[in-house]
């Protein structure tokens, strides 16, 4: 058992606070980090979350706590975020003088990178084994405590973490800034033990913070990476006032002059050309503006007023700053950073043109979802939101580089169901899906239109919904690679908790807060996704939504901290009948009402429960001796949660509501078990 002197610079209180706040800081950036430099994992970052969990849960789990391996963290972390910066790559562009395209390339690193069936496993398992080491630290403390008041203490640590890094993260602060952050924490946790004498576990753990800063430092100063909230956004120029623009390590857009645009890649112009000539564009809405090319050709075409969208602060300044025609600097732009289907659902104009422009993020919502950014706008409600914006003859188009031809004739027979007519479509490249434009309009004789999409009868044509937002999903099915994914890391989750000395008997002897966890973390899910559609996928309303869950967690401490007992029975049906609510109630339904009734009625129905079953968590939790075991079964738990969260995928997130309702009813009847078994044990002795 830790014991720290009279003298030390840390009571165990902030030991245990600092150590808690270490190990959701050092979550967050892994998650960063990982998913920003090894491309295999860019669409999987939840696999990180869920190897976090599961070193966290090991921690407390350990069966022999006073072995903590706390010391190795730093050398642990060190190797990770240098194995990440090693496996980094960036696509480099040069001019095909035939064609006037871009080709791209990437560099040597990537043409040598291992397999995905490699590279998940073994940062699955480094970050587990970082994760654990991590959390030995906040298990030695949390035993100093009454489960409930060391539960507080690490709720509190946990929620600064998240704070900090979120506020580093809006900042658009460098990695280095994070890598600081990490070194002053880890100077005060070891201050105590550097102190006393120089020992080679001292120097090794000074050298890995050293190497660790050093890495981050050259990733920061050398590459001359802009770190925004979503992206690592790296850029380069390839020709006069043109330059390519990589975001984590992909080529994701191109800055060129207006000129160049128009006559190397024409579908940017087709929309126009569908348009009667006397058209006209007294108000066009770009949705993914990027760096302005779409605003500046909307310019150039006579648009009297530009709304322009963009999701992303930093390619926005980007824009701002390297796009030689300065779309941003005319006076009939106005800016709004912002997810689209949020604007959509804000605004009140109406627009000529409405553009869906190279929409692809290339990233997932922050959090334990399989929802991409852009997911929301290409739902049959989000396309429709969209057409309800425009004016009777005006005109709505969609381009993108579609990697399937399937893809494009999903949204072609989207917009043929809204619309009531197919639409417009012109095609460009090998095999008809390298650039594809949709166009259509409320009046289909307004439009010039030579080539309409005629429809396959094909299953892939059904439109995405809110409920089932998965656009680039041929099958409303979990695919094969996701069940073989998850079921390797079902297997290294079991062969970590044995071989990191778990203790298995604590999770049955805890089921019903490893229920508990599974369910929690089902229902923290739906929350982010639940928010994401009703105020839009941005960074911001996703932290806010985080931040929003653990302080929920800490009033149900506090709350049941100054009561004197609460009755489970009661706690457990007002759960399930706020769970019922959440499930008869989709939250698509509130979207047709005013800003602030939405977010009031959101958060009743989001956070009822929430906070319902955080009470019954921290009621049962206080009466447990064994805090820490009983604390990482709940972790555990939350393990499968993640897993059981790619369900979505086959089912949607509507019903989420009545699979956490099914696995809390579990809990329940689990401790009414218990509680008999108990009282059945007294009565007999």
């Amino acid at each position: 058992m830790l014991v720290v002197k009279p003298n030390s610079l840390l009571n165990e209180k902030n030991r245990l606070i600092l150590s808690s706040l270490l190990m959701m800081f050092v979550e967050m950036m892994l998650i960063r980090w990982a998913s920003s430099n090894v491309y295999q994992i860019f669409f999987f970052t939840n696999f990180v979350l869920i190897a976090s969990f599961l070193g966290i849960g090991i921690g407390f789990l350990r069966v022999n706590q006073s072995t903590s391996k706390f010391y190795l963290s730093p050398i642990l972390l060190m190797l990770i975020v240098t194995f990440c910066y090693l496996y980094s790559f960036d696509y480099s562009v040069k001019i095909n003088q035939d064609t006037g395209n871009l080709n791209y390339y990437v560099s040597w690193f990537k043409d040598r990178a291992y397999p995905i069936f490699f590279t998940l496993p073994l940062l699955f398992v480094a970050i587990v084994t970082t994760m654990a080491s991590l959390s030995d630290a906040v298990a030695l403390s949390f035993q100093q405590f009454s489960a409930l008041s060391a539960y507080r203490l690490e709720v509190l640590g946990t929620l600064s973490g998240i704070i900090i890094f979120s506020f580093l993260s809006f900042l658009q602060l460098s990695p280095l800034v994070w890598g600081m952050v990490i070194v002053s924490i880890y100077l005060l946790l070891f201050w105590d033990t550097w102190r006393l004498s120089i020992t080679f576990t001292m120097l090794a753990q000074i050298t890995s913070l050293i190497l660790m800063l050093t890495v981050f430092s050259i990733e920061t100063n050398t590459n001359n990476h802009i770190w925004s909230t979503y992206y690592k956004i790296n850029v380069k120029n390839f020709a006069p006032d043109s330059y390519v623009v990589n975001v984590n390590g992909l080529a994701q857009q191109i800055i060129e002059p207006l000129a160049q645009r128009i006559k190397i890649k024409p579908f940017y112009i087709k929309p126009y050309e569908h348009m009667p000539v006397n058209q006209s564009l007294d108000n066009v809405l770009v949705i993914g503006a990027g760096t302005g090319g779409d605003v500046a050709i909307a310019l150039a075409k006579g648009a009297k007023h530009v709304d322009a969208v963009e999701i992303d602060p930093a390619l926005y300044q980007l824009g701002k700053k390297l796009n030689v025609n300065k779309p941003y600097d005319d006076e009939r732009v106005s800016v709004y950073i912002n997810d689209g289907r949020a604007f959509l659902q804000q605004t009140k104009n109406q627009y000529d043109l409405i553009i869906y422009a190279l929409t692809d993020s290339l990233a997932l919502i922050p959090g334990l979802s399989s929802v991409r950014l852009e997911n929301y706008l290409y739902t049959m409600e989000g396309l429709s939101a969209a057409a309800n914006h425009l004016k009777p003859n005006g005109i709505f188009t969609i381009y993108n580089y579609y990697g399937a031809r399937w893809f494009g004739y999903r949204l072609a027979n989207t917009l043929n169901l809204i619309y009531q007519h197919s639409p417009c479509i012109d095609s460009y490249g090998m095999n008809d899906d390298w650039a594809t434009v949709l166009t259509i309009s409320k009046n289909q004789n307004s439009l010039s239109c030579p080539t309409r999409w005629l429809p396959q009868n094909q299953a892939y044509e059904n439109p995405a919904t809110d409920n089932h937002p998965f656009i680039y999903l041929q099958e409303n099915t979990l695919p094969l690679f996701y069940v073989f994914s998850l079921g390797l890391i079902a297997c290294l989750a079991y062969f970590s908790l044995r071989s990191m000395g778990g203790n298995l008997i604590a999770i049955r002897q805890h089921f019903d807060l490893f229920l508990m966890g599974t369910a929690f973390l089902l229902l923290e899910t739906k929350s982010v996704v639940s928010y994401a559609l009703l105020f839009g996928t941005t960074w911001l309303v996703n932290s806010l939504v985080f931040i929003g869950i653990l302080f929920s967690v800490y009033v149900a401490i506090e709350i049941v901290a100054r009561t004197k007992q609460f009755n489970l029975f009661i706690l457990y049906g007002l759960l399930l009948l706020s769970l019922m609510i959440a499930w008869i109630i989709p939250m698509s339904a509130l979207l047709s009402y005013a800003p602030i009734i939405r977010f009031i009625l959101a958060t009743l129905i989001t956070f009822t429960p929430i906070l319902i079953a955080n009470l019954i968590f921290a009621e049962r939790f206080s009466d447990i001796a064994m805090s820490t075991q009983a604390l990482g079964a709940n972790l555990i738990g939350a393990v499968v949660g993640g897993l059981l969260e790619y369900s979505a995928l086959a089912i949607g997130y509507e019903h989420f509501a009545l699979i956490i309702l099914v696995i809390y009813t579990l809990a329940f009847s689990w401790l009414i078990f218990i509680k008999q078994k108990v009282l059945t044990l007294t009565f007999e002795k």
